[in-house]
């Protein structure tokens, strides 16, 4: 058993209130007819184990979560980090939220990392 608690019924969303995708990604799910547990990862700590846990029921690994691209990550580690295990990963997540690739989705058992807001369409389609 996870630590993130999650039923069927219920969405559990990891955004960036700061960015323009996690706010639109937010009102899609806030229009669905389930329950939703919002997580601004710009104002709530998420652990490691909470972490590591998105990232297998994602089926990645937790260095794919983060956007290497993403200003804020080149300014602190470079282009050529020397980053390697999972627990460096996790450091950067935690320390700096805003690197997330995109959001995240999870409903029960499944996630979906949200490429446009519209994909939590489809996300929820299937759910139904």
């Amino acid at each position: 058993m996870g630590v993130i608690a999650t039923n069927n019924r219920e969405l559990n969303l990891y955004y960036n209130a700061d960015s323009s995708i996690g706010m639109q990604t937010l009102a899609f799910v806030q229009a669905s007819k389930k329950k939703v547990l919002a997580v601004d990862l710009s104002k709530t700590k998420v652990t490691g184990t909470q972490w590591a846990e998105l990232a297998n029921l994602l089926g990645i690994q937790i260095k794919d979560l983060i956007n290497t691209e993403h200003p804020d990550f080149i300014k602190l580690y470079g282009k050529d980090n020397d980053l390697e295990g999972d627990d460096d990963w996790i450091k950067v997540l935690q320390k700096n939220p805003s690197v997330v690739t995109q959001p995240i989705l999870v409903n029960g058992s499944k996630a979906m990392q949200v490429n446009t807001p519209s994909d939590v369409m489809v996300f929820l389609d299937k759910e139904s």
